[in-house]
């Protein structure tokens, strides 16, 4: 484990960094800000353009895998859910902390780190995380806010969410690409290549960054949300992949290593941008990213073995 540990350190390095400048305002919330949305409309989206265009498409689409991830998940979202309402909180904030409870940050940390320390093989298993977490539960969960602030089930703000997703649309983008086995331009290959090349030390130090602007407050429900993130969705996808849909070893333990991410940062701009429970999510970032440092080590140190 203590290898493992080493090879991740650079990765959660670069997050402290970004903390540290964060924190002494070198580098502040707008430049933040700035950098995000570089990463997320540029550097991110031609690295998941790249990834998808040049992948077969047999390797996004894994009938076993992709209902292993979402039987797992799915049961670690309804034991959010329940434990919310037993709390007696109202069905918005229990769907936003169900919805933190397996929503890893799979775009800005699991994509650049596991395609680097598990191999480029990685890609095709952690993109259809981040396809399943973008398309099927965050839809679920705008519904399900939206719902229960307006007494209805409204379309407009899922369709508008899904469309202006840069990390969806640059997906469906590729997808497209490899479907009709279009060539890759040498140009636009080194393009994309390049700029995918950004994302990894951009997006991990935009992480730390907007951690600096974080509070560990609300710590009961915070350290509950950390600890089903970080242990129950892990667990959850391990037996459903391991146990139940037999999926493939490697992608197996690619997917486990994916549930074992830290709340994604995405989370707390819907639930921040709803009014649901933003402080809470906040702290559950903040917490979960922090002790991520030891436990994503010793579950890739597992999932090797497989």
């Amino acid at each position: 484990m203590l290898a493992i540990f080493l090879k991740t350190l650079p990765f959660f390095g670069l997050i402290g960094l970004g903390w540290f400048a964060g924190r002494i305002r070198f580098f502040p919330a707008e430049a933040t800000a700035w950098l995000t949305k570089f990463v997320f409309y540029f550097a991110l989206s031609a690295m998941l353009f790249r990834f998808t265009a040049t992948l077969p498409l047999e390797e996004l689409f894994d009938r076993s895998f992709m209902l292993a991830y979402l039987t797992g998940s799915a049961l670690v979202w309804l034991i959010g859910i329940v434990a919310a309402r037993l709390r007696r909180l109202p069905m918005a904030e229990a769907a936003m902390e169900a919805h933190t409870c397996m929503t890893g940050n799979t775009g800005f940390l699991g994509v650049p780190m596991l395609v680097a320390l598990l191999g480029a093989q990685a890609a095709g298993p952690v993109l259809m995380v981040l396809a399943v977490d973008l398309i099927v539960f965050a839809s679920i969960v705008t519904l399900l806010v939206t719902g229960a602030r307006h007494g209805r089930i409204a379309a407009r703000p899922l369709i508008t969410g899904v469309v202006s997703n840069p990390m969806i649309v640059s997906m469906v983008a590729g997808l497209a690409w490899a479907g009709l086995h279009l060539p890759m331009p040498a140009p636009l290959l080194e393009l994309v290549t390049l700029l995918g090349a950004a994302a990894t030390p951009g997006a991990l130090f935009a992480i730390g960054a907007s951690l600096a602007e974080r509070s560990a407050d609300q710590m009961r429900p915070a350290l509950w949300l950390s600890f089903a993130k970080l242990v129950l969705h892990p667990l959850a996808v391990a037996a459903t992949s391991l146990w139940i849909f037999d999926v493939d070893p490697f992608a197996a333990g690619v997917m486990i290593a994916a549930a074992a991410l830290p709340v994604a940062g995405n989370v707390y701009i819907l639930a921040s941008h709803y009014g649901v429970a933003p402080r809470r999510v906040s702290a559950s970032i903040l917490i979960s990213t922090a002790l991520s440092i030891v436990t994503i080590p010793a579950v890739i140190a597992w999932v090797t073995t497989l």
